[in-house]
């Protein structure tokens, strides 16, 4: 295997210290499900498209996506979560083992495995549609009772929020984790952050953090806005993912941006995934915030080149 890094990035953690790496992943689990087909006409019951389904195709969404990423760069993955009793969550345990993926699943029987159907004809995404409900407080409840297990045996901690229910024990997970001394990354969702408090890292996206800080017109403004965030929600790092202005690190020694590295972009879809993953694969292998964060400014590039949730591998990094 060709282990040299381009010029710009800093050294590689080794094969071998990723393989060694153990990362939990904590948050909402979903099923990114994939009609794809051929459209040739317009329906003659409404003004729409008719898409002759000639492939289906399934993949690990929301946090699942998360350990995914985690898992095709070397690293160990642990899945926290909460699922159904139902047909998706069946998928979802088939696509886990054949990943890889170590899963704690809770089992709620009220619960819906949110589900994300998506369209798509002639390359194009025509309609989405989202299955969801939210899980019961006793299910979530023994989940934080699998956290606490879980805890000791990892080096990194990622909350994957999206905003589904799964995660409303995370203020006392956080206190758990940083007490055990294990940092604790979070892809936020929401306005409220008060519920992070006390995080190692968040890693909020431009539209994301202005909901919560307010929106800005220069970068002086946003150093100002997510340092004060930084400081009132006592986290050591905000990483801020701004699309084709790359990312920007905020922290109590100062400000660094990485510009966005110029690739073509097909789909977006997951990314975020891939940056916090990335993140948490290269902390728990030993690496530093700066350049963990050097290597999933790269892996964010690579991901956005492909099609729908997906993930980077280490080759990928490497070449």
């Amino acid at each position: 295997m060709n282990t040299a890094t381009p010029p710009t990035l800093p050294p590689l953690p080794a094969a071998t210290q990723l393989a060694q790496a153990r990362v939990l992943i904590v948050g909402d689990v979903m099923l990114d499900r994939y009609w794809i087909g051929a459209v040739e006409r317009i329906s003659p019951e409404a003004p729409v498209p008719v898409v002759r389904i000639t492939q289906v195709d399934d993949r690990l969404g929301g946090a699942a996506n998360v350990a995914r990423n985690v898992r095709s760069l070397g690293a160990q993955a642990t899945l926290l979560t909460v699922v159904g009793q139902d047909e998706p969550a069946r998928r979802l345990r088939e696509l886990l083992a054949q990943t890889g993926i170590r899963a704690v699943l809770g089992e709620d029987p009220q619960l819906f495995t949110v589900v994300k159907l998506r369209v798509i004809g002639r390359s194009q995404q025509l309609l989405r549609v989202d299955f969801e409900n939210t899980p019961d407080h006793e299910v979530l409840a023994q989940l934080l009772h699998d956290f606490e297990r879980e805890l000791a045996a990892h080096d990194v901690v990622v909350f994957s929020d999206y905003g589904k229910g799964g995660l409303a024990h995370i203020p006392q997970m956080i206190t758990l984790a940083r007490a055990a001394g294990k940092p604790v990354l979070i892809d936020p969702k929401g306005s409220d952050y008060t519920r992070y408090r006390g995080a190692t890292l968040i890693t909020p996206n431009r539209s994301e953090l202005a909901q919560v800080t307010g929106p800005w017109s220069h970068e002086e403004q946003l150093a100002t806005l997510a340092n004060a965030l930084r400081q009132r929600l006592g986290l050591d790092h905000v990483l801020v993912t701004r699309s084709e202005e790359g990312m920007s690190l905020f922290t109590a020694e100062g400000a660094q941006h990485l510009p966005a590295q110029a690739r073509e972009v097909f789909d977006v879809t997951g990314a975020g995934d891939t940056v916090i993953a990335t993140l948490a694969a290269m902390m728990a292998a030993g690496a530093d915030v700066p350049t963990a964060m050097a290597w999933a400014n790269h892996a964010a590039s690579i991901v956005v080149g492909k099609f729908g949730t997906a993930s980077v591998s280490y080759e990928e990094l490497c070449a």
